[in-house]
């Protein structure tokens, strides 16, 4: 993706972009912490406070970010905790999206209630995503983030001559275990999911959590917005889950059948996150931020991990009470 877009974002040009949306800036920004796209905290001349948001030019249509937007308003008329655009627009070469400013912190993953509280939210998020299916966003399958993302790997330059054997063999063997995973999984449904329901899109206040950042919603099975709750090992994990389930399962029922996938998507996540980043490599914000992806390191790094899933996906599912 050509990086001159974002390169001409100034921060006058950030301040006028907010100004077309009909609220007047003060002056006040901040840069806040994004990779994929450009997201800026405004103040206003009321003193208020925004959160814009600059898509990443060509990552998604126009219909696919309205989509986005129509599920995250969607779910805050019923009342779940997600924080949705206020305003929703495009401005020059840039889609851009105004939110109301929400703080917390992190949750404490440790507290089995809090496991159980978030488990109640998204549950009761995937309660309003079964009812019916996203038309234009993308799906979370073993094709689009695992043989899509392998196949954009190998038409790069990234994995060293002498690793390359190596990584194309361990890849190859990976997608085949994910593939048996889904095969022992059988015919599960898939939702509309949040898609990337990790700690680091998920506040913390008294009032319990809230949900941010929409931007990779898509259909999927309803384990890949729980299964980055998880950690530790297997007994640890499955203590997790049983608490997450148990918050979940007053909202919306969790078909058992999914659990085989497990660590199926989390494989499927690692390629797809080293093709993220090859794929974003023209945008001077990635080589600063990941230095480290283009060594040698990385992808030996890389092949280890994924030797340790292909071994991961041979075990049996996790155990819930």
């Amino acid at each position: 993706m050509d990086a001159h877009p974002y390169s001409q974002l100034t921060p006058e040009r950030v301040l006028d972009a907010v100004a077309a949306s009909g609220l007047r800036p003060d002056g006040r920004l901040l840069s806040l912490n994004s990779y994929e796209n450009r997201v800026y905290q405004v103040g206003l001349e009321d003193a208020g406070v925004v959160v814009a948001k600059f898509y990443r030019p060509g990552r998604w249509s126009e219909a696919q970010i309205d989509e986005e937007h129509a599920f995250a308003r969607e779910l805050a008329e019923r009342e779940i905790p997600v924080v949705a655009p206020t305003h929703s627009y495009r401005w020059e070469e840039f889609r851009i999206a105004l939110y109301p400013r929400r703080g917390g912190r992190t949750p404490e993953l440790e507290d089995p209630r809090v496991l159980a509280w978030i488990g109640r939210f998204i549950g009761r998020i995937h309660a309003v995503g079964a009812v019916r299916p996203f038309s234009v966003r993308e799906a979370l399958t073993p094709r689009t983030f695992g043989h899509e993302a392998r196949t954009f790997l190998l038409s790069t330059n990234f994995i060293p001559a002498d690793l390359l054997g190596a990584w194309k063999a361990v890849t190859e063997q990976a997608l085949a275990g994910l593939q048996r995973c889904y095969a022992n999984a059988g015919d599960v449904r898939a939702i509309r999911l949040h898609g990337d329901c990790h700690i680091g899109n998920i506040l913390w206040t008294d009032a319990g959590p809230h949900f941010v950042d929409l931007d990779d919603a898509r259909m999927g099975p309803a384990l890949q917005d729980l299964w980055m709750l998880l950690s530790g090992n297997r007994a640890a994990m499955s203590a997790q889950l049983h608490h997450v389930l148990a918050g979940y399962e007053e909202f919306a029922d969790f078909d058992r059948r999914e659990l085989p996938l497990l660590e199926a998507l989390r494989t499927l996540r690692l390629i797809h996150y080293s093709a993220w980043i090859a794929r974003r490599w023209d945008d001077p914000a990635f080589p600063a931020a990941f230095p480290w992806f283009n060594t040698q390191r990385y992808w030996q790094d890389r092949i280890l991990e994924l030797r340790e899933q292909i071994a991961l996906m041979e075990e049996e599912p996790l155990e819930v009470g």
